[in-house]
């Protein structure tokens, strides 16, 4: 596979100067560290190592990657990581995948609340999703599904969305018997949307009288509780999105799928068309119409705008397992549900069997040698990737 013709980090060094002093009132530390970790990132600013290939012996110098989550290039890495960990996971079920997405009309009180809004996202997705499968009468389980957190629609606007993953059964009510959901349907969707609705307004509700919410700008009027009420009214005549996709064939094709789905960030470098005279060119999908590939032109500064918006703030989870893939104690739940099915338990997966085309933009130390083109790049030889404090002290790159 090729690398991309441009990459986020080439508009972010040309053009980062420009942007940091338009927009210095509004950059905090954490999108100016991601603006800078970027621009620097795999340039002689993060430190370098040495790599040497373990066929022919031929060396050379690499830079230190900068390891930000908000890096396309870095993510790479973690996909391969996260691909490994969840194989054993897998289940001899139908998989179904599930989009819980917030109305538009939140999205300045979203800007203004991330780490409230994003949790509370979760929450009430969960909460249906564990709620419905346990009350709907043709399935009546506990299942269990993990959520990954995307903000981002084509054109790099606003759009917060859960992309679940969620096994087409779960463990009866009185834990005796794997019960399977009705072949290629897993819970009527109308049902779902209905209580995602509820159940996130009335959170967003009790996190308004907790004074929990930041209101701002437009948003100032909304500060007591009847006139917040007043304006959240609406939503509840408005159908929320929910969309459940139909079932992948087979668990293996899930996670290759998701193992390239999981670890995106707002746009990839591979949709980036052009970056000359202050403007950037991107492909996008329209969904509004067949799902066709368009263009979209933006100035340097609005595209790095919009990029800046789904930057996550720090700690901030994006991946969250529940009911029986929750981390404390999946692997329990699992054993006793392949008791319950009558299948073994996976075997170790060999490094060697694992699919090369999720690593494809993985780390340097591993690419094969452009010398030989048999041997690996191995390192030998590596200097300390520079910390926070160092990285936000750099100057941005101006072009030449």
């Amino acid at each position: 596979m090729s690398r991309p013709a441009y990459e986020i980090a080439d508009v972010f060094r040309r053009y980062g100067s420009e942007f940091q002093g338009t927009y210095a009132r509004f950059l905090g530390p954490l999108q100016l560290l991601v603006l800078k970790a970027l621009a620097a990132c795999r340039t002689a600013r993060l430190g370098g190592h040495v790599l040497e290939c373990t066929s022919c012996g031929h060396r050379k110098q690499a830079y230190n990657s900068c390891g930000n989550r908000h890096c396309p290039k870095c993510q790479a890495g973690e996909r391969g990581k996260w691909f490994e960990n969840r194989e054993r996971d897998l289940l001899p079920v139908e998989y179904f995948h599930v989009v819980f997405t917030l109305p538009s009309e939140l999205g300045a009180l979203t800007l203004q609340n991330k780490v409230v809004i994003y949790n509370l996202l979760f929450r009430a997705t969960a909460e249906t999703l564990t709620e419905v499968a346990a009350g709907w009468k043709d399935l009546k389980a506990k299942i269990g599904f993990f959520a990954i957190l995307h903000t981002w629609g084509q054109k790099l606007d606003l759009h917060p969305h859960l992309h679940c993953v969620v096994p087409g059964g779960g463990i009866s009510l009185d834990g005796s018997r794997w019960v399977s959901c009705p072949r290629g349907f897993l819970m009527p969707v109308k049902l779902l949307s209905r209580k995602f609705r509820g159940k996130f307004l009335a959170l967003l509700k009790q996190s308004h009288q907790r004074g929990e919410l930041t209101l701002k700008g437009s948003l100032a009027p909304y500060h007591s509780q009847a006139a917040f009420k007043a304006w959240l009214s609406p939503l509840y005549d408005k159908e929320w999105v929910v969309y459940a996709k139909p079932p992948w064939n087979g668990p293996q094709n899930v996670l290759k799928y998701l193992a390239r789905y999981t670890h995106r960030v707002a746009i990839a470098n591979e949709r980036l068309l052009s970056i000359d005279g202050g403007q950037v060119t991107f492909s996008y999908k329209d969904y509004r119409h067949g799902h066709r590939q368009r263009r979209l032109t933006l100035s340097a500064n609005e595209f790095m705008r919009r990029f800046m918006m789904h930057v996550l703030p720090s700690g901030l989870v994006r991946i969250r397992y529940y009911g029986f893939l929750a981390n404390a104690h999946r692997e329990q739940q699992l054993t006793k549900i392949r008791q319950l099915l009558k299948v073994p338990e996976p075997e170790s997966t060999d490094q060697h069997d694992r699919d090369d085309s999720l690593d494809q933009d993985q780390d340097p130390a591993l690419d094969r040698c452009p010398h030989c083109q048999q041997g690996s790049m191995r390192l030998i030889e590596a200097a300390a990737r520079p910390t926070v404090p160092q990285i936000l002290s750099l100057p941005l790159m101006v072009p030449m």
